[in-house]
């Protein structure tokens, strides 16, 4: 049987709006574990931009870890909990309520943009988004992204079930080709974040640099 492809939510704010419309965090209030194990990567009180962060937990995380954290998503009731968890943490990080084509993508602006699970994005989309994210960093710069593959349609245990949504290390090598890339690692882990991301999942990590004096745009 065919691999189901999307072109992704036909009202992604609707829809993630009705997924966060619940007391819990969905997907937890602790960190994602592969971004927390990268802790030494990121520049010590820098700008970062956790991208598409949902209930807030990376980048409180973030901000708790002294950076100065910038962060949106498409969902008001996402942010509106990201806020709460923040106030609660009592950090600051500066939250907008908008999709990945409306962001204000500012050129050389972040020491780190830090993207996990943002894999809503279907193909199209998914390669404005990645273009915005190396050009959003300042030389010397690192994305950190993590993601599914597409063995994880198999263990079906969090993710899109679209295999055009999934990630894999030839796709990433080629979207970052123009990037350093320090680590490019597909794996499988027990994932604990919160109801949504739980069990063993099929996963790819990704560390790219922007060298000083790049042409990446």
């Amino acid at each position: 049987m065919p691999k189901r492809r999307s072109t992704g939510f036909a009202n992604p704010a609707q829809t993630w709006d009705a997924r966060f419309s619940t007391e819990d965090y969905i997907f937890g209030t602790a960190p994602n574990a592969w971004l927390a194990q990268h802790r030494d990567l990121l520049p010590a009180g820098g700008r970062v931009l956790a991208v598409a962060d949902g209930e807030g937990r990376n980048s409180v995380w973030l901000a708790q870890q002294g950076m100065q954290v910038d962060a949106f998503d498409i969902s008001p009731v996402g942010v509106a909990k990201a806020n709460k968890l923040a106030q609660q943490a009592n950090v600051a990080v500066n939250y907008q309520v908008c999709g990945a084509d409306n962001f204000d993508w500012k050129p050389e602006t972040y020491d780190a943009v830090v993207a996990v699970f943002i894999q809503f994005a279907a193909p199209d989309a998914r390669a404005r988004l990645f273009a915005h994210m190396k050009s959003a960093l300042k030389p010397d710069g690192l994305v950190l992204l993590q993601g599914y593959t597409p063995k994880q349609l198999d263990y079906k245990t969090g993710g899109p079930p679209n295999l055009d949504h999934l990630y894999t290390e030839a796709l990433l090598r080629d979207a970052f080709g123009d990037m350093t890339i320090l680590e490019l690692h597909a794996y499988e882990a027990v994932l604990r974040e919160g109801t949504q991301h739980s069990g063993q999942s099929a996963l790819i990590g990704l560390v790219a640099h922007k060298p000083v004096g790049s042409k990446v745009q």
